[in-house]
Parts: C-alpha cells; structure tokens; sequence
C-alpha cells in the first residue's frame, strides 16, 4: 500500500539537471511529511526537514517556501495520480461514473492512518485550512482539464466544468464527514455516499 505521494513542482525537462532537480524536490517533500506525522506540524522545523532531506537551509527555500507548501504538494500529487488513471477512461462512460468507479479504488491505495493524520493536520490552523481550500480549487481546475482530454465535445465542456465542481465538492464533504467523531465508514465509502445524494438531488 502507498503512503503518499507528493506534487513535483520541479519541471518537466528530461534532462539530467532536470531528474536531479525533481529527485530533489519529491525528497524534501516526503522528509517534510514524514517528520510531520512522527513529531506534529508545528514541532517540526525547516531545519529538521532540511537534515532529513539531507540538504541546507538555502536549497530548502529553492524548491518551497514555507512548510505549507509541502502539505499542497502532497494533496495535489496523490491527486495527480489519480487524474492519470482517469486520462485511461473510455470516452463512452460518463464522467462522473468514471470518476465514481476510479477514485474509491485510487484512494485504497493509501494508508487511511496516514491520509486521516495529514487531514487533521491540514485542519489544525486558519493557515493551513486556507492551503488546502486552495489545493480543492486547483484540484478542480486539474480534473476539469483532465475531463476535456477525454470528453473532447466543446459542447460538453460546462457539463465538465459542473462534474468537477461536484466531484472535489464531494471530496471535500467526504473529507470532512470521516473525520467527524463515531463515525466508522471509510472515506472511499463516504466519497460514493455523496456523490449518490448529489445525483438523488439533481436526478
């Protein structure tokens, strides 16, 4: 089972300096979110990631800037590989069916542990609410890209829009509802629940 996935924001060049850079950026990133679910966010310092990650301070601050920013890159790379399963879809499904069938799947492939240590901690200041509310956004943004890749009608596109409205929208919900106290069904479970109450309200 993974354990995360962080974004690389580090290009797309194929050259050497180019795999390094990315080599560079995903091992900062995943020192960074390791650290924060052994010791917590707040306790620990760029210092500690740059030790972990094995580079300085200054290379730290040439590939994020701020801690925050690693959080975004690991909410927006485990997305990330989800929208490339998606771009294997048969354009004769309909998107939001191919979205229900794929992402349940693409979630268990994560530690649920892991992903509820890291929603808590993205929940746990107005600061980092803020970075994963932007995360959603861009999230959305990516999965409606994605959609037009698949579902190239021009004519479709405000239905693809709405799809990834309400796709992240569920996600978010999903999010949100498995971390309220008693409950017992997994976030994939919750995912679908919502998006069957979205289609019952809008049949």
């Amino acid at each position: 089972m993974s354990t995360f996935k962080v974004r690389d924001n580090a290009g797309r060049g194929d050259g050497i300096r180019e795999t390094k850079r990315r080599e560079t950026h995903r091992r900062i990133a995943e020192a960074g979110v390791r650290l924060f679910l052994e010791r917590g966010y707040e306790a620990t310092t760029l210092d500690a990631i740059a030790e972990a990650a094995e580079i300085s301070r200054r290379t730290f601050f040439a590939y994020f800037r701020s801690k925050d920013e690693i959080l975004r890159s690991w909410q927006l790379g485990g997305w990330e590989a989800f929208l490339d399963d998606l771009r294997q879809a048969s354009p004769d499904e309909l998107p939001l069916q191919a979205i229900r069938g794929l992402f349940p799947e693409h979630l268990s492939r994560y530690s649920a542990d892991q992903l509820k240590a890291i929603a808590k901690i993205m929940s746990s200041s107005e600061g980092l609410r803020a970075t994963k509310h932007a995360a959603f956004a861009e999230q959305e943004m990516l999965l409606f890209e994605v959609l037009c890749e698949v579902w190239r009608q021009p004519e479709r596109r405000l239905e693809l829009r709405l799809v990834a409205m309400s796709a992240v929208g569920a996600l978010r919900v999903a999010v949100e509802r498995w971390d309220l106290p008693g409950n017992q069904r997994p976030l994939q479970q919750l995912f679908v629940e919502i998006l069957d109450a979205l289609e019952s309200a809008f049949p």
